[in-house]
């Protein structure tokens, strides 16, 4: 394997559609389609089994690859660009690619809560509450206060909690962190690598955090590191080119989610996220994509976003009918089988019929004005 210097040529002139990279990573949007997936499975799992007896106890450090994904994308996307554009005319540009998924996920939230037909408690919710959890979800503001629902910071739609960060990262990206020096964003990078270490010594061993009321911060100091390492990774320029292909990358990316859950996850999990992730979106970016994997991995890398952030709806209700009626092994293997097929398959429909031309109709709308 060698390293090779990624080099784009800047645009001339600024819209608000992003201007299209010289280089799509395909193989990139492939693997953060698999992270989605692990994302799905890990969730229906960790409902029925305890984290030592889930196959995939680690699927939840699918999000810290997401983030330092996202800070490659965001680097790789804007950083020749920024200091031309309007900050209102970056975050326009966030919005209408981020926040239709999390206006459609509360809804679907506030649906499932409402017509759970395995059960639930929302005839114990006054109505104002109601209006104001849901209000507070598509308006991405973390509001902890339903305890039958763990004191997600968003019980509607818990994976909001991430987006929470992604929106708060991209800001303090437009903000000042596009403006480090390559010396500067690597100290801002080693620093946060000390707290995630911190986070998990306080916390037992275990980064699973971030997304309730009590464990808030540490989101902050998932994403602080993730998305910085990822803008490093870019503005060193460092693309490591190997023989590995979607496939491999892909078992790679799964023995991450797939590491037992063990005594030693004060050591396995920081050096996952500090190390390993790095490591293979590098590798990813370097790695030769061919052509019967491409439709694949853009299908995957679409279907990525739409699946994560309309899954969760079903999960309530899947750990309503899990507590009420109790399926046996075989049950749950086709259940969640089956369940996960759906939800691809609904994610898909999502992206086609609202995420794609709601943010078509936006785009266009912003061009006109």
């Amino acid at each position: 394997m060698n390293i090779q210097k990624l080099k784009i040529q800047p645009d001339e002139t600024i819209n608000i559609e992003p201007i299209k990279p010289k280089q799509h990573f395909e193989i990139l949007d492939g693997l953060r389609g698999i992270a989605a997936l692990a994302i799905v499975v890990f969730h229906f799992m960790e409902i029925v089994f305890t984290p030592d007896k889930n196959f995939i106890a680690h699927g939840f450090l699918a999000v810290d690859f997401f983030f330092c994904l996202s800070g490659f994308v965001i680097a790789y996307a804007y950083h020749d660009r920024i200091a031309k554009m309007k900050l209102t005319d970056f975050f326009n540009l966030r919005l209408i690619r981020l926040h239709p998924l999390v206006i459609f996920g509360s809804v679907l939230g506030l649906l499932a809560f409402l017509f759970d037909p395995f059960g639930g408690h929302a005839q114990t919710y006054e109505t104002g509450k109601i209006h104001l959890v849901f209000l507070s979800s598509i308006l991405l503001i973390p509001f902890p206060v339903m305890a039958d629902r763990y004191f997600n910071l968003f019980g509607l739609n818990a994976p909001a909690w991430s987006l929470f960060w992604e929106y708060a990262a991209n800001i303090l990206y437009a903000v000042f962190l596009y403006k480090l020096s390559r010396r500067s964003l690597f100290l801002l990078t080693f620093f946060a690598a000390v707290g995630i270490c911190f986070v998990s010594n306080r916390a037992g061993g275990s980064l699973l955090g971030g997304w309730s009321g009590e464990t808030f911060w540490d989101g902050g100091a998932r994403i602080a590191y993730s998305f910085l390492a990822g803008m490093l990774l870019y503005r060193s320029n460092w693309i490591i080119k190997s023989q590995l292909g979607f496939i491999g990358l892909s078992v790679l990316l799964l023995l991450a989610f797939l590491l037992p859950f063990s005594n030693l996850n004060w050591l396995t999990e920081p050096v996952v996220v500090l190390l390993y992730f790095p490591l293979l979106i590098a590798l990813g970016a370097g790695a030769k994509l061919s052509s019967g994997f491409r439709k694949i991995c853009v299908f995957f890398g679409k279907i990525s976003y739409p699946l994560y952030m309309t899954h969760y709806a079903v999960m309530w209700m899947f750990a309503n009918y899990y507590a009420k009626y109790k399926p046996d092994a075989n049950q749950l293997f086709f259940i969640i089988t089956l369940g996960t097929i759906i939800l691809l398959g609904f994610a898909y429909l999502t992206m086609i019929f609202y995420d794609i031309p709601i943010r078509k109709y936006l785009t266009e709308r912003k061009k006109k004005a």
